[in-house]
């Protein structure tokens, strides 16, 4: 080789290094399943430095007692914001360091491999902002796999369906995107209820949303869940995101599912009438729609409402 010849440059010197990974945890008042979740975050095999930011959900922070290891931080908030999961992903996000940001629940736990499957993803389309991955629903003495699409997924597909894999515990999302483009969680949704969803929403119309089939996060669905039984709240966080996203009205089917949801809802209040009313506007809009049959039935009080929920739920579906 000539003086002048220029050596081409190694792998290992061309390759970037892995990116800061921030992972926001909402809590309060679970301390075992916190330090679960924690314990699979710090533990993750991924090569880049990853940074747990735990916000306590008005209430001081209590450390939670797990080993953070080289390239592993432990970091502790009070969410003096919006009360709720909205505030409190709030919180992390804004105290963030990392280029990436992940959510994850704290009675969720994640795989090993989540992680690195996930960084890989975005590298491979930089024009994606935010990924996700497959789910295990765990439900009592029952694990369902859940995989998640392996295609694009855009405004479209989520205003027709909510794509329950596509859980907020999955979510990992460029930092320069959630701030500038997506935006924060909305903290204005009544009770908190669905603003995993209509976050969702609008990072499909930032850029698409991709995910790694493999289910790579364990979902843990108790058996009363905080929304379980808050009707009324329900139904004005439904009322809010038809109002603040009116294309659901372009959309039958989407619109459908809402509405049928809405049924639910009024029959878990006992209003059956109104439930009756709105699963027969949601079958004019896509008959075809299951929940507005669970609706149906549900105003007929000849099954409970928690009953019908329980079911779906063990099937690993929510309604």
């Amino acid at each position: 080789m000539s003086e002048s010849a220029v050596a081409p440059e190694s792998p290992a010197a061309t390759t970037r290094p892995a990116p800061t990974v921030s992972v926001v945890v909402p809590t309060r008042d679970r301390p075992e399943l916190l330090r679960r979740a924690v314990t699979a975050i710090l533990g993750q095999r991924y090569a880049g430095p990853v940074e747990c930011v735990v916000v306590f959900d008005r209430s001081d922070p209590v450390p939670v007692d797990v080993p953070t290891g080289d390239g592993r931080t432990l970091r502790y908030l009070r969410n003096d914001r919006t009360p709720g999961l909205a505030g409190a992903r709030n919180t992390g996000i804004l105290a963030a360091t990392g280029e990436l940001v992940a959510f994850c629940d704290d009675d969720d736990e994640w795989l090993p491999g989540k992680l690195a499957s996930q960084t890989e993803l975005l590298e491979r389309h930089p024009e994606t902002p935010l990924v996700s991955a497959g789910i295990i629903v765990s439900y009592g003495d029952r694990d369902i796999p859940r995989p998640a699409p392996d295609r694009p997924l855009w405004r479209a597909d989520f205003l027709r369906d909510r794509i329950m894999e596509i859980h907020p515990s999955t979510v990992l999302v460029r930092r320069a995107a959630l701030l500038d483009r997506i935006g924060l969680v909305d903290e204005e949704i009544p009770g908190g209820y669905g603003e995993d969803y209509e976050f969702l929403l609008r990072a499909a119309d930032a850029g698409g949303v991709r995910a790694v089939r493999e289910p790579l996060v364990r979902v843990l669905w108790h058996a009363r869940s905080y929304f379980f039984d808050r009707w009324q709240m329900i139904i004005s966080a439904l009322d809010y995101l038809l109002d603040k996203h009116p294309d659901f009205r372009t959309d039958p089917v989407g619109l459908a599912r809402i509405e049928a949801q809405l049924a639910f809802a009024h029959a878990g209040l006992g209003d059956m009438p109104g439930a009756r009313r709105l699963a027969v506007r949601a079958f004019r809009h896509n008959w075809r729609e299951q929940r507005l049959y669970a609706a149906l039935l549900a105003s007929t009080r000849l099954v409970k409402v928690d009953t019908i929920v329980t079911l779906a739920h063990r099937a690993g579906r929510g309604i």
